[in-house]
């Protein structure tokens, strides 16, 4: 039986295999072997079901929170709960990323991690910042994982890999052992870090302290 929930799939199967650009209503009743006209009585047009794509994306993000916990390892919580998600949906992640969601499921995980940053004391518009700030850091590794990225990402092994001229590149040269690797869940843990490192600095001087517990 068509519904909804089914057309929002099927899309989000599409997504996966050919990216948001295969999207089209026509191509969605094809795969599930439906007239067209029936999709509109679940869904009215392509850009509402880009946003249920999105809104079932976050949906399925599943935070462990814990209240009691310091607002630092609910950050981290929370990052990585996003991240599991967008490793198991990377090209429906650029969907969700690009859309304005308004919806209970769309607005929830956003709640939370708001709430988290108000709770260690920034104010609305750093709040804000910040969480658009671990967005980006979540989707920059995320495309350097699926190999979007190129720069600095590790060297396949069935890619031969051109010498490096010591004498042109010294540094290159030497670190090259270094930028041919790259182990992605150590990666991601490391700028994690890095990023709750920093706020938790910013935090302590925001309360007048001259410590910042990390």
């Amino acid at each position: 039986m068509l519904s909804r929930k089914r057309i929002v799939d099927a899309a989000i199967d599409l997504i996966e295999r050919e990216g948001a650009d295969a999207v089209s209503m026509r191509r969605i009743a094809a795969d599930l072997g439906v007239g067209v006209m029936s999709l509109y009585n679940h869904v009215p047009n392509k850009s509402a079901l880009l946003d249920a794509v999105a809104e079932s994306v976050l949906s399925q993000v599943e935070f462990t929170d814990d209240p009691a916990a310091h607002w630092t390892e609910r950050v981290r919580i929370q990052a990585r709960a996003f991240r599991q998600i967008a490793h198991h949906y990377p090209r429906s992640t650029m969907v969700v990323v690009s859309r304005q969601l308004r919806s209970t499921a769309g607005l929830l995980p956003v709640e939370r991690a708001l709430s988290t940053l108000l709770d260690a004391g920034f104010d609305g518009r750093e709040a804000v910042q910040m969480l658009r700030m671990f967005i980006a850091y979540v989707v920059g590794s995320l495309l350097r994982e699926v190999g979007v990225t190129p720069t600095f990402a590790p060297v396949r092994p069935d890619v031969p890999v051109a010498e490096v001229d010591p004498a042109l590149f010294p540094v290159v040269g030497e670190l090259s052992p270094y930028l041919v690797e790259c182990d992605h869940d150590e990666e991601f843990e490391f700028g994690l870090e890095l990023l709750v490192q920093a706020m938790s600095v910013r935090a302590a001087k925001r309360a007048g302290r001259g410590d910042a517990r990390a």
